[in-house]
Parts: C-alpha cells; structure tokens; sequence
C-alpha cells in the first residue's frame, strides 16, 4: 500500500513538472512573438510622437546646458568684479554645477527607472528641470548669498533632472522602436542637442539685438541693468519647451518590455503593443488575476555575475570610456566657445565701454550661431542617415580618428593659425570641422548603443552609469580648462589644451573596438543572454493547466 502510495505521489510530482515545462515553453514562445510584434512593427505616428516627446527634452537640456556660455558673459558685466566678466572660480562655478548635477541625476534615475518603471519617472526629471531653470531666472544678489553662488545650486539641481533625460529617453525610445528604424530614431532624439544649442545663440543674438539701444543708452558699464534683463530671459525661456512637452511625457505608455521583464506580465505588455503600435484596441479583464512569469530579476548578486564576465564588462567598459573620453572634448569646447572666439580674436570687439559690450555680446551670439549652424547640426543629421546602413561602431571609430587628427592640426598648428585674420578662418574652419565629426562620430554613437546593448533589467542603469562616465569627462574638461587656459598669459594654453583633447580622442579609438555592432539587431539578441528558455515557468506556483496560459 505504501508502495502504491509512493509511486502514486512521484507520478503527480513528475506530472506538475511536465506542467510546469510545458506551461514555461509556452509563456516563452509568447514573450518572444510579443517582442518580435515590436520589432517588426512600421513606422507609425507613435513613433513619431516617442521622437518629439522624448526629443524636446533634449532641446531643453541643450539649451540649458549651453545657454550658461553666453550668460556668463552678461553675468560678468553685471555681478564680475569691476564689470569686466567673472572671475575664474565664478565662471568655473557656473558652467561645472551642471555636469556635476547631471552626472548624478543619471545614475539615480538610470537606476529608478529599471526599477520602478520608464513611465513613472518620465517627466519628474523634466518637472525639475522647469523648476530649476526658472528659480535661476528669478534669482537675486544679496549681501550674505552672491548671486553666482545662487545660480550656482539652481543649475546642480537642473542638472540632475538633465542626468534622468538621458538615460529615460535613450531606453524609451529604444524600447520602443523596431528593429530596422531603432538607430534613427534615437538619432533624432539626440539631434534635438544641435537645436537647442543654435537656439540658444539665436534667442541670445535676439536679445541683444532688443536691447541695443538700453546699453548703448547707458552711462558707463557700472550701471547696465539692461544686462540683467538680458540673461534673466536667456535663461528663463528655457523652461518653455519643457511646459509643453510635460504632459506627453506624463501620460506615455510604460514600454511593453519594462512590462513583460521587468514586471513580468506578459498579458499587459502584449495589450499595450496592440494599443500603441498596431491601433488595435486591446484590453484586459481587471478582475482577471495577473499571471506573472518567472524570468531573470535584477539583484545585486544579479547584477556581478552578468558583468563580472568579461563579454558584458568590456562592453560597459567601453561605453563607459568613450563616453568620457569623447565628452572631455565636447564640452571643453562647448562651454567654451565665447573664450575659443575671443583667443582667435574671432569677432574680438575693437571697440571699448557699453559700446564694446553691446559688440561683445553680439558677435559672440553670432559666432555661437555659426558654430552651430556650421558644424554640430549637420553632423546630428549626417549620423540619422548613416546610423542603420553603416552601423554604430564604424560611424563611432572614424568619428574618433577624424577627431585625433583635427586636433592634433589645431593643437600644434594653433599659433600659425590665430596669427592672421586669414589663418583664423582657417582655424574656425577646422573647429566648425570637429564639431561635425563629434556629431557624425562619437557623440551621436556612445548615447546610442549604451539604449540598445545591455538586459532590459539593466539597460537604464547601464546606459546611466556610462553617461555618468561621459559628465565625469565633461567636469574634468571645464576644471582643466579653467585652470590651464591661462597659464603663461591669457588663453595662451589654449594650444595644449586641445592638444591634450587630441590624446583623449586617440584613447576613443581603442574603447570603441570593444563594442559589437548593434545594427539590424534585437535588443534581446544584443543582451549576452541565450533568449530560449528566458522564461523559467509562471511565478508563484505550478500551473496544472498549461493550456489556459496558451489561450
């Protein structure tokens, strides 16, 4: 009797795990054709909306990022010790906050938004960047807080809702996009940088253009209140764009692989590819319990053994570090361009008091605009067109290489170059020339393979940690610019400067050849991990019903 016993309980033991091997290939076969739906799926108007949602974010970022390089030049003639421009701890000040915020804000939403979810912090980052942006606009001197010191903190905690943009926006519209379109689509998220940036000479360029005749009206530079009026509204209007766009970002959908990984329910997240991508409504029983799945879940010890192994840590290595040694460049010169133009003597005022102000302001307006307009758009739009047919890591190696020599040239020819006015223009040329090929090049590529390479558990985290890597560049290029810039007069290490960005875009090269190509790829297949057999079984028990799952 016993015996019957037993061989009655290993028969329903060996029976509940058949169940459970069956109901596990089931809910596998389903996750898999859910995400090829996504994969495979047209270009629609849902795309669309993904890029403009999450591309005026970036707008916003670059306006607010840059626009500091012009109003710290209005700043120093209102607050700067004897009207002439701020001191160097005050100009390093405002221009460092940013990136140090930024690099904080993407580790923690990087990491809050693997784990609880895309949607519930879109928009919080973007919420505090308004807020950030206009406190600044609204800021005062006082004689216990100088105002730089105000502007200051307001710009680290704008900069830590910039930091959450990154790495939401990468993973959305990642997650989002189809297999064939994944690369543009990102692209032209980021490409919304260029525009920012040309807004920002524009809107600068406009209101100096306003405000001619309050300065030229002034008596001396020691009262040019028309100059707090002017960087008040260059800064404040960048809080515009992020108000229209706050309630899109508010109300777009969760990712249906946030869903179905992270979250595991497979029946929502295929309800909501139906619903965003295809226009078939689909909806779900609410009282219906949720069967969850059983799939890998992110933990620390998770976290170690996927990048204690060297396949997948060369490759945050190397996102990691061409993200850095790209940023070093980028934003030594974009945060710097007023002082690039004024050591070439490029659009150098001759003329002296508010006269020389009014000609300051505006010739750096419109040399930030021909920088913009000549280089950094371009490049944004030449790599949408690139990115799927020539791949990311190819775009990213000639970007790398083109840049190793464009500043060797500029480096070591810089004295030949600034010593007439013909050689100057020389000299813009091959600076407007590495601003196309960071765009056409690295900048574009390191935001986009850190989106698409590593596990949806940890893809936001990832893509943080290696855009943290990129402000740790940024910070390290505006301390050093700050500091080395004047050593053996003013702006005379400008030269060596851009020699040593040279060497940092040499070390590019070699981070890049660590990274596989991402093109024409899932974002599954480009996760290290075998994808059958993914889902373990359902969660929370042994389902006895197998084909209750399959209907």
């Amino acid at each position: 009797m016993a015996s019957f016993q037993e061989k009655g309980s290993s028969n329903g033991s060996q029976e509940k795990v058949l169940a459970r091997v069956d109901a596990a290939y089931v809910l596998d076969e389903r996750r898999r054709a859910a995400l090829a739906e996504v994969d495979n799926a047209k270009f629609s108007w849902f795309h669309a909306k993904v890029c403009l949602v999450a591309g005026v974010g970036f707008f916003t970022d670059a306006y607010d990022i840059f626009a500091i390089n012009i109003a710290s030049v209005m700043l120093g003639y209102v607050y700067g010790p004897d009207h002439k421009g701020l001191n160097k701890q005050q100009d390093l000040g405002v221009k460092v906050a940013t990136p140090v915020g930024t690099l904080v804000g993407q580790i923690l939403f990087g990491w809050l938004a693997d784990l609880v979810g895309r949607k519930r912090m879109y928009g919080v980052e973007l919420l505090i960047i308004i807020v950030a942006t206009f406190a600044q606009a609204l800021s005062g001197n006082a004689a216990a807080v100088h105002i730089v010191g105000v502007l200051i903190v307001w710009r680290f905690i704008m900069g830590i809702g910039i930091g959450g943009d990154y790495p939401l926006s990468a993973v959305i519209s990642s997650e989002f996009a189809s297999t064939k379109i994944r690369g543009r689509m990102m692209t032209a998220v980021f490409a919304s940088q260029g525009w920012g940036n040309f807004t920002a000479a524009l809107v600068a360029f406009i209101i100096t253009a306003a405000y001619k005749s309050a300065i030229l009206s002034t008596p001396s530079v020691e009262e040019l209140d028309a100059v707090d009026y002017m960087w008040r509204l260059l800064i404040g209007l960048g809080c515009v764009p992020g108000v229209v766009a706050l309630y899109f970002r508010l109300t777009i959908p969760e990712t249906p692989r946030f869903t179905m990984d992270i979250e595991r329910n497979i029946d929502q997240a295929s309800a909501d590819i139906k619903n965003v991508l295809t226009n078939r409504r689909s909806n779900l029983d609410e009282d219906a319990p949720v069967q969850r799945i059983e799939a890998p879940k992110a933990s620390w010890n998770d976290f170690t053994t996927y990048f204690g192994q060297w396949k997948n840590f060369k490759i945050i290595f190397g996102t990691s570090y061409s993200w850095f040694a790209l940023d070093i460049a980028f934003y030594g010169l974009g945060l710097n361009s007023a002082i690039i133009l004024q050591a070439t003597g490029f659009g150098k005022p001759s003329t002296t008091g508010v006269r020389g102000v009014y000609d300051n302001l505006n010739n750096i307006s419109v040399g930030n605009l021909i920088l913009s307009a000549a280089g950094l758009i371009p490049g944004y739009w030449v790599s949408f067109l690139f990115i799927d047919s020539w791949g990311r890591k190819p775009i990213q190696l000639m970007g790398f290489i083109v840049l190793t020599i464009l500043f060797v040239i500029l480096g070591f020819g810089y004295d030949k170059l600034v010593a007439t006015a013909a050689s100057t223009k020389a000299f813009v040329f091959l600076y407007c020339l590495a601003n196309f090929f960071q765009n056409f090049g690295p900048n574009v590529t390191t935001f986009v393979i850190p989106g698409e390479i590593f596990p949806t558990r940890y893809r936001s985290t990832a893509h943080g940690i290696s855009a943290a890597s990129g402000k740790l560049g940024a910070i390290v290029a505006q301390v050093g610019f700050s500091q080395l810039k004047d050593i053996g007069g003013p702006n005379k290490f400008v030269k060596h400067i851009l020699e040593i960005f040279a060497f940092f875009m040499l070390t590019g090269i070699f981070s890049t050849l660590l990274l596989p190509e991402t093109k024409g790829k899932s974002l599954e297949d480009l996760s290290n991990e075998d994808q059958e057999g993914f889902v373990r079984g359902p969660a929370g028990g042994i389902i006895t019903n197998p084909a209750a799952i399959a209907s």
